[in-house]
């Protein structure tokens, strides 16, 4: 078991209670044929280099896509793997798929026995809110109970959170506030857990330069542009923060298409003002925000990721993250990853789990 003490050495080498949501009906269903219906509120129309760990095996395919409720959301998620395999849940980031990001992670996953379960996350594709005068907040306290939630829906007790990006940042708020829902951690860029309390001040300016759409957002100016040309100002996203990835045409449609659900500027934009404090949160979240800005400690196993090609977060040795966590703890730099790491390096992704996993095995012992 690593020294929950010290620091370990950077690779470069891959190798409260249930204060979530009551939950309408915990059944999954598959995702219907025909046109969707999604309660009171408008429904928008659905638009139609890396490494790899080799062809999708035989009978793991990410499969149709499924959907569970929540108090606010309806969700849609997909699952892989053996029924009674470990669960683990993979946490997309923006503006990327959860399709592409775990295409190749998920069934590798389930061929070792895990039971993958990758959600969109609100705002994004067929995941809808169940009311209109629903707040279509962004904040990260929403994200982290959404993913509770969720579990709650499915009857799962406990997972593995492994995310990046948003789906980090999820995977972080429900792992500091909600322990005993968490057996291990894995997130890329470190601790995720925004600090609003110093959301005002500088960071370098080779830094600031990677945040460019933060401040655009602020702007009316940004709420127009992305409402008018989301495909455009996404594609500038994923060339600056991941410069080395080649993804292809295809890849990039099929994410594309996640950016018509009818909620997903305002999602989006909300995400980025709260962040910067320029926009107030949603009040059914207000006591975690709190709780939040005390930027609570990691308590589970934990494996840390950055790519050393990442274009918006520099890559660290991880030692500025050391004291956010308190448990077993590691941090790898992945060559050739940048922003969307386990789309980019699925192989070094997977083998993150794997590791955050057996450190819940060995603290088990």
């Amino acid at each position: 078991m690593l020294d929950r003490r010290k620091l370990t050495r950077a690779k470069t080498a891959a190798t409260a209670g249930s204060a979530a949501v009551a939950i309408e009906t915990p059944a999954a269903r598959p995702e219907p044929s025909g046109p969707e219906r999604s309660g009171p509120e408008r429904s928008g129309p659905e638009r139609a280099g890396p490494e790899r760990l080799g062809p999708e095996p035989s009978g793991y395919a990410l499969g149709p896509v499924r959907r569970t409720r929540t108090d606010i959301l309806d969700i849609a998620y997909h699952d892989v793997g053996p029924t009674r395999g470990k669960p683990v849940i993979l946490l997309h980031g923006w503006p990327f798929s959860p399709v592409g990001s775990f295409r190749e992670v998920a069934p590798a996953l389930a061929l070792r026995g895990y039971r993958c379960y990758i959600p969109y996350l609100r705002g994004h594709g067929r995941t809808r809110f169940l009311r209109a005068d629903t707040f279509r907040s962004g904040q990260q306290a929403a994200l982290g109970v959404d993913l509770v939630a969720f579990m709650d829906a499915l009857r799962v007790p406990r997972a593995l959170f492994a995310g990046y990006d948003w789906g980090g940042r999820a995977g972080g708020v429900a792992a500091a506030l909600w322990p005993e829902r968490c057996t291990g951690l894995v997130s890329v860029n470190g601790y995720l857990i925004q600090n609003l309390a110093v959301s005002q001040g500088p960071l370098a300016p080779a830094v600031e330069e990677g945040c460019w759409y933060f401040f655009y957002f602020l702007t009316e100016r940004g709420r127009k542009g992305l409402q008018r040309d989301r495909e455009g100002l996404a594609r500038v996203v994923w060339r600056r923060n991941s410069p080395e990835w080649r993804f292809t045409e295809a890849e990039f449609a099929e994410a594309a298409a996640l950016w018509a659900n009818p909620d997903y500027v305002d999602v989006v934009l909300h995400s980025y003002r709260h962040r910067m404090g320029a926009a107030p949160g949603d009040r059914r979240y207000a006591e975690l925000e709190r709780r939040l800005l005390a930027q609570p400690k990691i308590t589970v196993p934990a494996v840390t990721l950055d790519g050393q090609a990442d274009g918006v977060v520099p890559p660290t040795d991880g030692s500025g993250h050391a004291e956010h966590f308190t448990g077993p703890w590691t941090h790898h730099l992945i060559p050739r990853a940048g922003h969307n790491l386990p789309q980019e390096q699925p192989r070094a992704f997977t083998e993150a789990i794997v590791e955050a996993d057996a450190m819940r095995h060995r603290l088990d012992r």
